[in-house]
């Protein structure tokens, strides 16, 4: 068995985490590649490597001195080498490399020197082989992942060391210099190796111990999801839900590699295992809401006409908010009438264009905008087993002297989603959770 373990920045901050890293690594021998986070911060007034990375560039691209900065960033790698008793020798490099810093490096690499020694000093730690994510991360001439050849690198890499520590956040482009993903790129790079080494597991540790029934701040207490596919996770983090990035769980899905995500405090807790599909057999509990989530500031845009051919009206309205770029959150159909959901931010820049080109299209015997909407979603694989569910949802906002504005269900029935008020926001996702899963 070969699982990967990707630990998130929190989860490196310092030497008292190191050791925590080194504990879970060393309870489990199929744990054999890591790919390793830049240090985040240690207390909520630390910064991370990261950030101060970047703040060192911006200095030194507008004449300003770096050196203090410079000197933060080497005295924290320089502490953890010294705390952990690692081989001094590492000392040299990393002085060498803040001590002597100059507008002709790039960016990207100085940024990328946080997960660079931060893996350095985990490799040494562990006793692993340190494989630099230059040399295995691939990006072709465009900028786009080049997976066949980064497959093969990582793949060599594995047969030839055995365990590996491998640097997230970056790769290399054909000219050998370095390139940067995203933010939350570690997360990407985890789940490349993953994919890559065929895993039987994608483990990515951090400071939760995995996915919430809902948001803590509006939730007291709220549930932890045990186990959930990969289409209900796409549901919540579309719906605004703080979890990984579509993006990141692309290679373990398509390689069909479960995904748990740890805590790197608490590393008994199992965490949130998420997978393809959850046979009713594998079901751990009898609820049938996974998970609540929303988000808030749309519009709702809604037109009216006698005998409108809906399809015909629709399809010219679209075509006019893709050319102002806007995506379409929603769209509920009537005999002569449909409603149309967009974010705020992006209707507002033109907003009065926009309409004055479906008055002028459609022409309409109403025509009108609501601000002010949240889309509220209750996502759960089960509710196509339960009659009745819409119904009792609908009843318990109702209760509550919620107006519901719009109502949504997708076509593989995973998600209901409701438009309420901004000012209901918090109200709806308690009454959800309230009703359906603290009862």
């Amino acid at each position: 068995m070969i699982k990967v373990a990707k630990f998130g920045g929190s989860s490196v901050a310092g030497a008292a985490q190191f050791k925590k890293v080194k504990a879970i690594m060393e309870s489990d021998q199929s744990r054999r590649a890591a790919v390793i986070s830049a240090c985040g911060k240690r207390d909520p007034k630390d910064h991370k490597l990261t950030d101060l990375l970047y703040l060192c560039y911006a200095h030194m691209e507008y004449g300003v001195s770096c050196e203090d900065i410079a000197s933060q960033i080497s005295e924290r790698f320089l502490g953890i080498r010294k705390e952990l008793d690692l081989d001094p020798s590492l000392d040299d490099e990393i002085s060498n490399c803040f001590s002597s810093l100059s507008v002709d490096v790039s960016r990207e690499w100085l940024v990328s020197r946080g997960e660079y020694f931060t893996s350095k000093l985990m490799a040494a730690y562990l006793g692993f082989t340190f494989v630099d994510a230059a040399n295995c991360i691939f990006f072709d001439s465009d900028g786009e992942f080049d997976k066949e050849k980064s497959d093969k690198a990582i793949q060599n890499a594995f047969e030839t060391h055995g365990n590996i520590v491998i640097p997230g956040f970056y790769g290399s482009l054909p000219n050998h210099k370095i390139r940067l993903r995203a933010r939350g790129g570690s997360d990407i790079t985890g789940s490349i190796v993953s994919a890559a080494l065929h895993a039987d597991l994608y483990e990515n540790w951090t400071d939760v111990s995995g996915i919430l029934m809902a948001d803590p701040k509006i939730v007291t207490d709220p549930n932890p999801i045990p186990t959930l596919t990969y289409a209900e996770l796409r549901e919540l983090s579309f719906m605004g839900a703080s979890v990984l990035q579509e993006d990141s769980i692309l290679p373990v899905r398509e390689a069909g590699i479960p995904l748990n995500i740890r805590n790197t405090n608490d590393p008994e807790n199992p965490g949130s295992l998420i997978v393809e599909r959850v046979t009713a057999e594998e079901t751990d509990d009898d609820r049938f809401i996974t998970g609540i989530a929303g988000r808030k500031n749309f519009t709702v845009i809604s037109l009216q006409k006698r005998n409108l051919n809906v399809a015909d009206a629709l399809r010219k309205v679209l075509q006019i908010l893709d050319r102002y770029h806007l995506s379409i959150e929603n769209i509920t159909l009537g005999l002569d009438s449909f409603s149309l959901i967009v974010a705020t931010a992006a209707f507002e820049n033109g907003e009065f264009e926009i309409i004055g080109e479906i008055r002028k299209i459609c022409q309409p015997d109403r025509l009108e905008t609501q601000d002010g909407i949240s889309l509220v979603a209750a996502v759960g694989r089960k509710m196509t087993f339960r009659p009745g569910i819409s119904g009792r949802l609908f009843r318990a906002l109702g209760d509550n002297g919620i107006n519901i504005r719009t109502i949504a269900q997708g076509a593989d029935e995973l998600s209901i989603i409701v438009g309420v008020q901004n000012k209901d926001f918090d109200t709806t996702i308690r009454v959800l959770y309230d009703g359906f899963v603290r009862t």
